[in-house]
């Protein structure tokens, strides 16, 4: 029989206990970070090598004229691929396991909020994520070099951060989807989601084409509970150039969308986890 302590109860306030112990939560983090590099997970970079390397030698036989425009494209939508695998797969088990295995209930005893455990899962899973972006990055950009490939750093960089910020969106939907059903159903649903997120726009243009009010009506609500993915993703104008990204006033917008979808995301997840029974 485990006994409860005052402190195995997440604090009303989420936020601001994250400041308050953010020692604990580096703790977690960095457990996080090292079960995931226990996993090999950091071999995907090694992947990615190899396929952006072969894609340099294998591109230009297929369309010389865009190998400049084909090359960058293919690298940044593979990096987005994995990225987008690793959030799910990862995210999806980093709660869940620890409830299957009952080990959340040594956790919470330590004492360990439960709204600690979650944004230190969260910013452990973003850590590694980070670091498989950078790692990407510089194999892409060796590569881009080698193959004499023109780019602006300035718009690839802007395309990187907000890839960033969409894989850290992914993993805030799929560990709030991992703290109440089954592994395999929370990756199911985080690939669903972000399918969606990214036409979301597309399917509320379509509503509105059709003229068909109910239709704009359930359109609209789909689109305000789902993600915008498609704010976050600039890979295309990173292969154009800085002229075809949009105005700083824009960019800081999908910035903070992204960064407050999370904050509700995570928010969520504590609700969830404090009403558990463990």
């Amino acid at each position: 029989m485990s006994v409860s302590t005052p402190s195995a109860y997440p604090s009303p306030y989420p936020i601001l206990q994250l400041f308050m112990n953010f020692g604990r939560i580096l703790v977690l983090s960095q457990n996080v970070f090292r079960e995931v590099v226990r996993d090999r997970i950091l071999y995907i970079i090694g992947f990615y090598g190899l396929i952006v390397v072969a894609s340099v030698r294998l591109l230009p036989e297929f369309a010389a004229s865009t190998e400049d425009k084909m090359l960058p494209d293919f690298a940044l939508a593979f990096m987005s691929g994995l990225g987008v695998i690793v959030a799910i797969f990862i995210g999806t088990g980093l709660v869940n396991k620890e409830i299957e295995k009952r080990t959340i209930l040594m956790l919470i005893a330590k004492p360990i909020s439960r709204s600690e455990f979650i944004i230190g899962k969260f910013i452990g899973l973003s850590a590694v994520l980070t670091v498989l972006l950078l790692a990407m990055t510089v194999v892409m950009l060796v590569c881009l070099q080698i193959a004499k490939v023109s780019y602006s750093i300035q718009a690839v960089t802007i395309a990187l951060i907000f890839l960033l910020l969409q894989l850290c969106l992914i993993a805030a939907v799929a560990i709030t989807l991992g703290v109440f059903t089954s592994s395999l159903l929370a990756t199911a649903l985080t690939f669903g989601i972000y399918m969606m997120g990214t036409i979301t726009q597309d399917i509320l243009k379509l509503s509105n084409i059709s003229g068909n009010p109910s239709l704009q009506r359930i359109t609209q609500v789909i689109y305000l509970i789902l993600p915008d993915l498609s704010r976050l993703d600039f890979k295309n104008e990173a292969v154009y150039g800085l002229q075809a990204l949009p105005n700083s006033v824009t960019l800081i917008a999908n910035a903070s969308y992204s960064i407050f979808y999370c904050v509700m995301l995570l928010s969520l997840a504590i609700l969830l986890i404090s009403k558990r029974e463990f």
